[in-house]
């Protein structure tokens, strides 16, 4: 057949198919649809459109037990979930790692995961997130696989959550509900789960579901009597405005709790001790390092956010300085802002610290992507103007090439491994180095009934020498501004 009489029929079949107002648009989107120079920069590798609109299966992501008997246990514990992405931009690669990381979320969540399709799509579908056609293939892969939920790799809107659940038929949820869950299950403190909290209402207030008309009239109909007619309020309305009420309580909460922290932070600045903030991607080994850094005992393990609450720990480096080390939540890809919102206090320690110690995993498959979403969060807290040093992590489990561009591409950058020490006292010299220093360099001589200022020297400042004579301590420091004036009546003559 000729291309002209292809051409003919294609355009009698559009005639059918389309009103004569749309016939023109649907011309244009199947000439743009086979246009070479598009789908070169959208694809890359050019394939059939079938092919390229159809949900791709991801290999490898199940993690179901073949040998049942060993852990039957877990047939009744753990939700069987299929996971669907959708990929807009990117490559290939990019969307396979971004649906691993969702896999690895919900194993920590305690889920089974059985299977994994992404959908390719400009933007997501406003309706079904996927779209009708692909939500119903995805409801063919639920009953097929006996899933019990469906994971979205991104955030749906309320509208996409229940038009994709009556599709599919099993409940759905999406990636900023998932990692709430996880916060929730592995937030120790009083203060975490309050900030978990209320990251939960603020997401989950736009997305109360009811039977609409349910006890509308709380408040009494018509002929209800004295203060009691009205419209009254639906049972969602109550409860929005119940959640409503928690969230201003538990904000309440937080920033009493914020208080304490405060003064803690306002101790430290007035004995002028320089502090050291441990921020990364989760699971890049920060709790590993802290401890490893100050013996601090945190909880280690291989797990996505294994440890929520920050821990200060008191350090000193190899030439005596005092400083405190902070280790803070670990960050994802796309964290939810709600967290990042209810965080906000914790993660003020970013922002207050000398020095950021930037974790990341050296062994990951994209460790630049790690960086990148990192250095999202930080600015968001405000904290782009602290110095910070990127701590290549795992770097005995690395491959080396992959150590050397990160070494190559980031300056300030140094690789170490937690577990064996590898890198540990380089790190160390590297803190001190980096580290503010006091800027008055003065030569005193002490009072030994002043013996207080010595200490003070020594905590806050930098004792360059110390000798003990018949009058008292000659000592040779570089102390800040305040410390100094107070040291100033002792400066012996000859040194004026």
């Amino acid at each position: 057949m000729t291309s002209s009489s292809s051409s003919s029929q294609a355009t009698k079949r559009l005639a059918h198919t389309y009103p004569e107002g749309l016939r023109a648009d649907a011309l244009m989107e199947e000439d743009v649809a086979w246009s070479h120079e598009v789908d070169t920069e959208r694809d890359g590798d050019q394939f059939d459109r079938s092919e390229r609109a159809a949900l791709r299966r991801v290999a490898g992501l199940s993690t179901e037990l073949e040998d049942v008997t060993e852990v039957e246990y877990r047939q009744l514990r753990l939700e069987r979930v299929v996971l669907v992405g959708v990929w807009t931009s990117g490559t290939v690669q990019d969307a396979d790692n971004s649906l691993a990381e969702l896999a690895a979320l919900a194993e920590t969540a305690g889920a089974m995961v059985l299977d994994g399709v992404i959908q390719r799509r400009d933007k997501p579908d406003a309706a079904t997130y996927i779209g009708s056609g692909k939500a119903d293939e995805l409801r063919d892969i639920v009953l097929e696989t006996g899933a019990d939920t469906v994971i979205c790799d991104g955030e749906l809107s309320p509208g996409q959550l229940i038009h994709l659940e009556d599709i599919v038929k099993v409940k759905v949820i999406d990636r900023t509900a998932l990692i709430l869950d996880i916060f929730a299950q592995h937030a120790k403190s009083r203060e975490g789960k309050a900030q978990v909290a209320l990251a939960q209402m603020q997401y989950m207030l736009p997305r109360l579901r009811g039977w609409g008309q349910s006890l509308s009239r709380q408040m009494g109909g018509g002929s209800g009597g004295l203060a009691t007619r009205g419209p009254g309020e639906t049972k969602i309305e109550t409860d929005r405005r119940r959640i409503r009420e928690k969230m201003a309580k538990m904000r309440r909460e937080i920033a009493e709790m914020k208080t304490g922290r405060e003064l803690k932070r306002q101790e430290r600045r007035r004995n002028k001790v320089p502090s050291v903030a441990i921020a990364g991607y989760t699971n890049a080994g920060k709790s590993s390092l802290l401890n490893r850094l100050t013996g601090a005992g945190v909880l280690v393990e291989n797990a996505l956010f294994a440890t929520l609450d920050p821990t200060v720990r008191r350090a000193e480096t190899p030439s005596g300085r005092l400083y405190t080390l902070a280790d803070t939540v670990g960050f994802v890809r796309h964290l939810p802002h709600h967290l990042v919102e209810a965080f906000r206090s914790t993660m003020e320690e970013v922002g207050d610290s000398d020095l950021i110690l930037h974790v990341v995993d050296g062994s990951h498959p994209n460790p630049e992507e790690q960086l990148a979403a990192v250095r999202e969060v930080i600015r968001d807290v405000g904290a782009t103007d602290v110095p910070e040093i990127v701590v290549v992590n795992k770097a005995d489990a690395a491959d080396p090439l992959v150590l050397q561009r990160l070494l190559r591409v980031e300056k300030h950058s140094i690789a170490v491994s937690a577990r064996t020490g590898r890198g540990i006292p380089e790190l160390l010299a590297l803190i001190d180095a980096e580290l503010p220093r006091p800027s008055v360099e003065i030569e005193a001589l002490v009072p030994y009934t002043h013996g207080k200022l010595v200490a003070r020297a020594h905590t806050e400042g930098e004792v360059i020498s110390e000798e003990h004579t018949a009058e008292g301590t000659l000592l040779k420091a570089r102390v800040h501004a305040e410390l100094a004036a107070d040291l100033a009546p002792y400066v012996p003559a000859s040194a004026l």
